[in-house]
C-alpha cells in the first residue's frame, strides 16, 4: 500500500514528507522534483515568501544511486526562512514569549476552530501547520508519485480554467496543447486574452487589499482501464481523487469530467456511447495506448464509471476560494479581551490558483499511483511491469 505523511510548520526549519510502500528499481530523477517545486512558487500574484524560499528537496532515505531500494523513501525541504524565526517557532520553553500571541482570527481560515479544538491560546499554534505551506511537501510526494506512473506512459498536466470569474477559452486544443501554453502563461491559462484579463484583475485586487480565487483542471492520459474498484465505497477511485483534491488548502469544490453540468443535462446528453474498433484505442494520443478495441464517443465522465477507470483520459476540475489572509483585514475578534477587532494578517498572496494548480498535478498523481500499485503491485519494478503487460494481454482478448 503506497502512503505518506508529512510534517513541519510554515516557518518551522524544515518540510519533511515520507512516503511507504514503495517498491524497488523505479528510477527516480531530483531534479524533476525540483522543478516541480520551482513550478509550485510561479504565478502572477504570489506573495513574497516566494522571494526568500528556494524550495529544492534533498533525498533523506531509500534511494541509492538514482533508483528506490523498496524502503521508506524520506524527503526534506528546507525553509530559508527560518532563520528569522528561531525564536518565535523555537522548541525550547525557555523562549517562550507570550507578547507575540496571534488572537485575532482570520475568517475563513482555520484560526478560530483550530484553537477551541486544540486548547490553544496563541493561533500561531494552528496556521503554522494549517498552512499552505504544506502543499510544498505535497507536491514533493506528487512529483515523485509521477515518477512511479512514467514507466507506464501515465502523464499529468494541470492549468487553470477560470480565474476570478474570468473564463479562458481553450476549444480546438488538445490537453497537451492546452498545458504547453499554459505552462509558458504567468497566470498558467492557455488563453492570451484572459490571461491579460486575469493579470489586471489580480492587480485591481493587490491595490486594494483584496484575494482571488479560480478554477484548475488537472487531466491524467495514458491511464489503463480498471484503476479502482466498484466494491466498496472507500474503493472508487472518483471518491478517492475528490477527498484528496478537496483535501489541499482552500478547496472548495470537485467534479469529475461534466460534473455539476451532468445534473443540468438528459441522460441521453451526457452518457459516453460505447463503440468497437479493434484499430481503435481506449487512451488516444497518449504517451501508453492500451488498445481493447472498445471507445467512447465522448468522454463526459471524465474517465471513471463506476468508480473505476475506463481508459479514457481522467478529468478533475478544482474550486479554489479566495485566499483568507487579506491586506485589507476583514472584521473579527480579538481572543483575549472579545472585543472587535480586524483579522490578523500574515505575508499571504493575492492569487495562488496557479500554484494550485501544480499541487493538484501532485495530488492525481499520488492516487493515480497508489491505485496502480494496488492493481498490478509487487516489489520490484521489473515485477510490476510483468503484471501490467500481462494485463494488456487480458483485456485486449475481449
Amino acid at each position: 500500500m503506497l502512503r505518506y505523511f508529512t510534517a513541519g510548520e510554515s516557518h518551522g526549519p524544515c518540510l519533511t514528507a515520507i512516503v511507504d510502500g514503495v517498491p524497488a528499481g523505479f528510477p527516480i530523477d531530483l531534479a524533476g522534483i525540483n522543478h516541480d517545486l520551482w513550478r509550485r512558487q510561479q504565478g502572477y500574484g504570489r506573495g513574497g515568501r516566494m522571494l526568500i524560499e528556494k524550495d529544492e528537496a534533498t533525498i533523506r532515505s531509500g534511494i541509492r544511486w538514482g533508483e528506490t531500494l523498496g524502503s521508506p523513501v524520506a524527503l526534506g525541504i528546507e525553509n530559508r526562512d527560518w532563520k528569522n524565526w528561531t525564536k518565535k517557532m523555537s522548541a525550547a520553553p525557555e523562549d517562550r514569549d507570550e507578547t507575540i500571541a496571534v488572537t485575532k482570527p482570520r475568517p475563513g481560515h482555520a484560526d478560530l476552530n483550530g484553537i477551541l479544538k486544540y486548547d490553544h491560546s496563541d493561533i500561531r499554534n494552528i496556521l503554522e501547520r494549517a498552512s499552505a505551506r504544506d502543499t510544498v511537501t505535497r507536491t514533493a510526494v506528487g512529483s515523485f508519485s509521477k515518477q512511479l506512473l512514467a514507466p507506464f506512459g501515465v502523464k499529468i498536466m494541470g492549468y487553470i480554467r477560470s480565474l476570478g470569474g474570468i473564463e479562458a477559452e481553450t476549444d480546438g486544443l488538445t490537453y497537451e496543447e492546452t498545458y504547453a501554453r499554459a505552462e509558458e502563461s504567468p497566470v498558467r491559462v492557455a488563453d492570451p486574452r484572459a490571461e491579460a484579463r486575469m493579470i489586471e484583475l489580480i492587480e485591481d485586487c493587490k491595490k486594494k487589499g483584496d484575494t482571488l480565487g479560480g478554477v484548475f483542471e488537472v487531466v491524467a492520459l495514458g491511464v489503463p482501464p480498471g484503476l479502482g474498484s466498484h466494491t466498496q465505497w472507500d474503493l472508487k477511485l472518483d471518491g478517492r481523487l475528490a477527498r484528496a483534491l478537496m483535501s489541499i488548502q482552500a478547496m472548495k469544490g470537485v467534479e469529475i469530467g461534466l460534473g455539476f453540468e451532468m445534473a443540468r443535462r438528459r441522460g441521453s446528453q451526457v452518457h459516453d456511447e460505447i463503440f468497437f474498433d479493434p484499430q481503435k484505442m481506449v487512451s488516444e494520443g497518449t504517451p501508453r495506448i492500451v488498445p481493447t478495441g472498445f471507445y467512447r464517443g465522448s468522454n463526459n465522465s471524465g474517465g471513471t464509471e463506476g468508480g473505476m477507470t475506463n481508459g479514457a483520459p481522467v478529468v478533475a476540475r478544482v474550486a479554489m476560494k479566495p485566499i483568507s489572509t487579506l491586506m485589507s483585514p476583514l472584521h473579527s475578534v480579538d481572543m483575549r479581551s472579545k472585543a472587535p477587532a480586524d483579522a490578523s494578517v500574515e505575508r499571504s498572496d493575492v492569487c495562488a490558483a496557479p500554484a494550485a494548480a501544480v499541487v493538484g498535478e501532485s495530488v492525481v498523481a499520488f492516487e493515480l499511483a497508489a491505485a496502480f500499485l494496488e492493481k498490478f503491485g509487487g516489489d520490484s519494478l521489473r515485477e510490476i511491469k510483468r503484471n501490467y503487460e500481462g494485463y494488456l494481454e487480458q483485456i485486449k482478448r475481449f
